[in-house]
């Protein structure tokens, strides 16, 4: 009912025999460098209600793409994305209002 195929399984199976061998013999491939502990650092100035300043910094954490963050000496999240850093960062200044 099923025939064999052996030419063909030959032919493939030196194919994967070639591929490996020359991944193999080849040059290593380069890994990404290690991140630096601490990743980024933003400086906020707040002249509305005096002057203020606020730092939060984002440390490496497991992931690449995001960031254990710590604003003013504190805690401020565990593993964040920099979207949802520059989002609370909108949500935690009032708005102030437009005068007259």
């Amino acid at each position: 009912m099923y025939r064999k195929r052996t030419k063909m399984s030959a032919k493939l199976a030196a194919a994967r025999a070639s591929k490996v061998r020359k991944r193999e013999d080849g040059p290593e491939p380069d890994y990404p460098p290690d991140l630096p502990l601490l990743r980024r650092t933003i400086i906020i100035i707040d002249h509305d209600f005096g002057d203020v300043e606020h730092r939060i910094d984002m440390f490496r954490s497991n992931r690449r793409d995001c960031y254990r963050c710590v604003a003013d000496g504190k805690p401020w999240g565990d593993r964040m994305g920099w979207s949802n850093v520059l989002a609370n960062v909108r949500k935690s200044f009032l708005r102030v209002g437009a005068r007259d």
